[in-house]
């Protein structure tokens, strides 16, 4: 048996994300890595949910082959800021859980005597060879292609060390072409990981991304369906194209128009602009754009409210023939460029994170980034000299000796590109030629 009956994503139809799910797979038959990148609510974790627990759907792309393809679903959320052997533990237990699911009993008792074995050592060293272990078992002797799926991978990047990376190289040259992982992210892993970190891995994922569409029409269709069907209640059809106009498709927001809708009996009277008004009433459609917002750099948050062509904002179905394809979106940024005049770069203590106002901006920065920023806010208004950045910022290593003036104007580029409007004209993060640089709040 290979039924998920528990899991909601079992139930969507064998065409669901299609075209995505191809892509996935051309990576994935020839041993690679990949990114697979979407604005926040764009669908990512429903797509993990398909390759893992959807039977029809895997069928339909791989066919009898789909029984040597094993997905492991990781919600790295729910690790968020803890330890590389607390990351191990959830990896093993969710590699012997996704066995148990597939009914693979034998192999799902094995894997648990190695963990067990293992672990009682409590030592991440020792637990890291078991792990080996265990892939060699699945890869080699039952001749598994093992597929680790990281979904919110960007919630987990403040944790990642190369030891990360590192070790992902070393189970996959173990397993060979039976081995890959994808990274679901809001955007491209080289602008959210120092390159020195992602080094070990970057030959297996560089340049791999597949970027979701914003809407996935049979995916829509499922889900307005069941909802009817539980709810007993059903929408008109001008009022869903009146939604999805709103939303532009995108997956959480269209879910959450459609469930307002039916919880107030909305009717299909009513014009665009006063269910656009009911919807940016509601804190969870706020909180949604808020989101998308938040997952920009300034200089593509300018970008947009201009309807300036860019690239990434193309790719990620937020621009398209310089119109802002989410109307709801549209709206909400003209009524949040009001407020943002006002809002200062600080450091969080209880969270630990860096914020403009409440929007947290830490989850957008690499590691040597954020310590850049924090120092920097820190020392606001004062003259920081390249030798304080480099003994502030490169913490770990062993001698900053190495550290070359090349390397502080990189990360003091990369950083301005992710804080600045205009990066050639930054307000924040001045240089003082000759001297040394200084923020200003």
């Amino acid at each position: 048996m290979d039924e998920f009956p528990s899991h909601f994503d079992s139930l969507y139809p064998e065409s669901s994300r299609f075209e995505e799910i191809e892509k996935i797979l051309s990576f994935i038959k020839e041993g690679k890595s990949v990114q697979l990148i979407s604005v926040p609510g764009g669908g990512r974790s429903n797509l993990f949910g398909f390759l893992a627990y959807n039977h029809k759907i895997r069928r339909k792309h791989l066919g009898e082959n789909q029984k040597w393809f094993h997905f492991v679903y990781l919600n790295l959320f729910e690790i968020k800021n803890r330890n590389f052997f607390d990351f191990l533990k959830f990896l093993f237990l969710s590699l012997a859980d996704s066995l148990k699911e597939r009914q693979m009993i034998s192999e799902h008792d094995k894997l648990h005597r190695i963990f067990k074995d293992h672990l009682g050592f409590n030592d991440e060293v020792v637990l890291f060879q078991g792990l080996k272990e265990a892939i060699d078992f699945l890869a080699i002797e039952k001749e598994l292609t093992i597929i680790f799926l990281f979904d919110q991978f960007e919630t987990y990047i403040p944790s990642v060390s190369p030891l990360f990376f590192e070790n992902l190289r070393i189970l996959r040259n173990r397993a060979k072409y039976r081995f890959s992982s994808v990274f679901s992210l809001t955007r491209p892993i080289d602008s959210l990981i120092d390159e020195s970190t992602l080094a070990p891995f970057s030959e297996f994922l560089e340049d791999n991304q597949i970027y979701l569409k914003l809407k996935d029409e049979s995916g829509l269709d499922f889900r307005l369906s069941y909802l009817e069907k539980i709810t007993g209640k059903k929408l008109n059809k001008e009022l869903v194209n009146e939604i999805i106009a709103l939303t532009g498709g995108q997956g959480r927001l269209t879910k959450l128009g459609e469930e307002i809708a039916i919880s107030e009996n909305i009717s299909s009277e009513i014009s665009i602009k006063d269910f656009s008004r009911v919807l940016l009433s509601k804190k969870a459609v706020d909180q949604a754009l808020l989101e998308i917002w938040d997952s920009l750099t300034p200089s593509e948050q300018r970008m947009l409210i201009k309807k300036e062509k860019n690239d990434y904002l193309e790719k990620i179905g937020l621009l398209e023939n310089g119109k802002i394809t989410i109307r709801l979106f549209e709206a909400f940024i003209k009524d949040r460029n009001k407020r943002a005049e006002s809002e200062k770069f600080y450091f969080d203590k209880n969270s630990k994170e860096i914020k403009k106002g409440e929007h947290i901006i830490s989850d957008k920065l690499t590691s040597l980034e954020f310590k850049l920023l924090k120092f920097l806010i820190e020392n606001k208004n004062k003259l920081a000299e390249r030798e304080e950045i480099i003994k502030a910022v490169w913490t770990e290593a062993q001698s900053t000796a190495g550290v070359t003036d090349q390397a502080v104007d990189q990360l003091i580029s990369r950083l301005r590109k992710k804080i600045e409007e205009d990066s050639n004209n930054p307000v924040f993060l001045q240089t003082i030629k000759g001297r040394g640089i200084k923020f200003s709040n």
